[in-house]
């Protein structure tokens, strides 16, 4: 299985979203900044090494939210790790995105982001975390 990582980066109670590149898998769908996890990684080491290549920031990692695994047809299942990022130093750039956008919770509701997103972005906006 592969494992994934995602951030919630968050100022003044704006996320973080990343769009993907016109070729990459996916193109255009949102997601939360991160990537897989490698091997001999920890979820929280990942994270922060995805934010720093991703974004150009030095993050300290927060909280795990919540994991749960999808699995996009005809692919093999991935194990989504949604984590918190309690702080960061830099100004967030768009390394490997199209374009970031700090969005509400509300706001992503109403975005393209990725099927295996989508439900948790539903419960986020729903305050089921704090």
């Amino acid at each position: 299985m592969i494992r994934v990582v995602a951030g919630l980066v968050e100022r003044d109670g704006y996320f973080l979203a990343g769009q993907r590149r016109r070729n990459d898998t996916h193109p255009y769908k949102w997601e939360f900044p991160g990537g897989k996890i490698e091997v001999g990684e920890t979820p929280r080491d990942a994270l922060r090494r995805e934010l720093r290549e991703e974004l150009g920031i030095e993050a300290e990692i927060g909280a795990e939210v919540i994991r749960y695994e999808y699995s996009y047809r005809g692919k093999p299942p991935i194990e989504l790790i949604f984590i918190r990022v309690g702080a960061y130093t830099g100004e967030p750039q768009s390394h490997a995105f199209e374009q970031i956008r700090w969005v509400t919770a509300a706001q992503m509701t109403r975005m393209d982001f990725l099927d295996g997103d989508t439900d948790f972005v539903r419960r986020l906006a729903a305050g089921k975390f704090h």
